[in-house]
């Protein structure tokens, strides 16, 4: 048997072993309280306030952006979403329903809603509509205690203050989508996250992270049911929660005039096509419009199935820039150009004349100039005043087509222009490489003769045009679009701004360029022009009309009446034109889809945005040239008058002989 001594060490040996497991246990909780409470307690008061407070973001305004006058283009304006904390929803049946009552909408539409985003946090706003009137935002406001997790949300929306006028300049934005976001964060380096609202075209999107600005938050406090209580300002209790300003985008000035943007549009009401405007001496776009357009206030408010669907299916599509997405057969606008490659490849000179008789034959193959009877004795000044084709027929017997793209590349052609614009095309100039690379044929002369007129496969966007017909206004600089003059804070601090920039000097002769600027004079402001009707008083521009046609043609079609044809077989109507002529100041192209001549169509809408562009910026020199040709034009109807009475008199004499010499024969 064990004696008293033995079961006392016994139980002390199972004591000590206690005791270590009772002080270990101690150390361990001891360790884990300070770990929880000292080493890890701020972070863990953050988390158990979270139970109270729930961060709202504040989104950032995003900057205006404003004309070269300053006014202003595009606005922000507070939007209203109702939305659905899925959190806090209690009583879900009845407040849904509550909910669709205040909306006029459907429950079942509500419910289809919420199970599209079943798949996001809880914690997450689901838009159920937006942009909610007034008259329901106040409605939800007042039933909130009795629809736990039903908000409305207040989002900063653009309003574009002349809707479809520059619609494709200026672009749009919208809720960038689950595939755009590893795309535009590589793009752009930066973390953009769904229901963010980015630029998706036009200034918007290429200048969108200086517009977009940073977003701010606050922290609010909530009760069990997630209903707001408080802001979280300043409070002991929480201490270290702070609530962070959003700060607003840059602003920006465009170059573009609105004034000018407002006539492009109204010259271009009922016709489909585009119009651009740019400073000869600077290359700054003044007017830049495309028709049909579209409202991008209707994508910022929240684009309808309905309008998208208007738009998406609408088959003049509305939505394609049509000044640098749209590549044209330039016509008769491209002569300019074949022109200067003769005079300066000496296959012509100014003066000399070529016999024009209406056809010219190649092989076995006859062209016709659009004249059925011709033009007779043609130098370059008629051949670009009367646009005769069979001019340019001669000359491509004699000029090689690289020889033709080396001169209409310095021009621009064939490349893109580099305005800050996302998906410009860059037109086509052909030469033999190309061909060969492209058909795998060999060239052949009879192309050459549709090119030097300006069709088969040239192609030019009306911004190319503008540039060209610029470059040749200002004596050969051929300078890069400019579409921003700057970029400033709302603080006024200039954050980026923009000078002109040249492409390169042409290297043309002074003397060419004199011949083909005296030409294209003679085209508006001599009787027998091809624009001389639509010349404008006042404004004394030169430009070069062109007739694009959208499909071959036999002959008895080319002198078929345009406007008999079906619509989509009607030729692009094309005109380009600067002035005033004697100091070129604006350069200005328009386009008119199966307009059917340039003369009647795209002329006229040329005019009246010059017209008004002289008026507003140069009114001295617009009075100046205004009198002058209304000078002129009196003493020509003077001398119109002269020879009519002189005439009638004549007329009058001749008719008193034949009667005189009728009463001697009688006698």
């Amino acid at each position: 048997m064990f004696s008293e001594d033995d079961l006392v060490r016994q139980h002390k040996h199972r004591a000590d072993i206690i005791g270590n497991i009772i002080i270990f246990s101690f150390v361990i909780i001891l360790a884990r309280l300070w770990y929880l409470q000292i080493y890890r307690g701020d972070q863990f008061r953050l988390f158990s306030l979270e139970n109270s407070l729930r961060k709202e973001v504040i989104k950032a305004p995003r900057g205006m952006i404003y004309s070269r006058n300053n006014e202003m283009l595009i606005n922000n304006i507070p939007r209203f979403d109702a939305i659905v904390i899925p959190q806090y929803l209690k009583n879900k049946k009845a407040t849904l329903n509550k909910l669709a009552q205040i909306l006029s909408i459907d429950m079942d539409d509500i419910k289809k809603i919420l199970r599209k985003n079943r798949g996001q946090a809880r914690y997450r706003p689901i838009i159920i509509k937006k942009n909610i009137s007034l008259k329901e935002v106040a409605v939800i406001e007042t039933e909130n205690n009795k629809m736990p997790g039903v908000e409305v949300q207040t989002f900063i929306s653009r309003e574009y203050r002349d809707k479809e006028i520059g619609a494709h300049l200026l672009g749009y934005i919208s809720e960038i989508s689950q595939s755009q976001l590893p795309r535009y964060r590589k793009r752009d380096n930066f973390s953009y996250k769904l229901g963010d609202w980015i630029g998706q075209s036009g200034i918007e999107e290429k200048f969108d992270l200086y517009l977009r600005g940073e977003d701010g938050f606050e922290f609010v406090e909530v009760d069990a049911r997630g209903r707001r209580r408080r802001f979280v300002k300043s409070n002991a209790l929480f201490q270290g929660i702070e609530n962070k300003v959003s700060t607003p985008g840059n602003n920006i000035r465009l170059t573009v005039d609105r004034d000018l943007q407002i006539e492009a549009f109204k010259a271009l009401e009922g016709k489909t096509g585009s119009v651009v405007g740019v400073d000869v001496k600077t290359g700054e776009v003044l007017t830049m419009v495309s028709n049909p357009a579209f409202d991008p206030t209707q994508f910022s408010k929240g684009l309808t199935a309905e309008y998208w669907n208007e738009l998406r299916n609408n088959e003049l599509n509305p939505l394609r820039d049509r000044v640098i997405q749209e590549h044209y057969s330039p016509g008769s606008t491209f002569k300019t150009f074949t022109a200067i490659a003769a005079l300066e490849e000496k296959i012509v000179t100014a003066d000399e004349e070529m016999m024009c008789r209406g056809t010219f034959r190649l092989g076995r193959r006859i062209f016709h100039d659009w004249k059925k009877s011709g033009h007779g004795m043609t130098n370059v000044y008629k051949s670009l005043k009367r646009s005769v084709d069979v001019y340019y027929y001669n000359i491509a017997t004699k000029l090689d087509i690289d020889d033709l793209a080396k001169y209409a590349k310095m021009f621009g052609f064939g490349s893109k222009t580099g305005i800050t614009l996302s998906r410009e095309t860059k037109g086509l100039i052909p030469t033999r490489e190309w061909k060969r690379r492209a058909r795998g044929e060999e060239w052949q002369l009879g192309e050459t003769l549709s090119c030097v007129i300006g069709q088969s496969y040239i192609l030019a966007t009306p911004l190319q045009l503008a540039l060209s017909y610029a470059a040749i206004a200002n004596n050969g600089t051929l300078y890069k679009p400019m579409l921003v003059k700057e970029i400033f804070s709302n603080t006024g601090e200039i954050v980026k701004d923009f000078k002109p920039q040249k492409v390169g000097e042409i290297e043309v002769s002074e003397a060419s360029l004199k011949a083909v600027k005296k030409g294209l004079y003679q085209v508006v402001n001599e009787k027998g022009g091809t624009a001389w009707w639509y010349r404008g008083r006042g404004i004394q521009m030169a430009g070069k009309t062109g007739t694009s046609q959208v499909r071959s043609m036999t002959s008895k079609e080319l002198f078929a009446k345009c406007t008999d044809m079906p619509y989509k077989d009607r030729h692009h109507g094309i005109f380009v034109a600067y002035a005033p002529y004697d100091d070129p100041k604006i350069a200005v192209a328009a386009v008119i889809e199966h307009g059917c001549s340039g003369s009647s169509s795209a002329a006229p809408v040329v005019r009246d945005v010059i017209t008004k562009y002289m008026k507003k910026y140069h009114p001295n020199t617009y009075q100046k040239i205004y009198e002058k040709e209304k000078k002129a034009y009196l003493a020509e109807l003077r001398k119109q008058q002269r020879l009519k009475k002189q005439k009638e008199r004549e007329e009058a004499q001749a008719s008193e002989s034949t009667q005189s010499s009728g009463d001697q024969e009688s006698e």
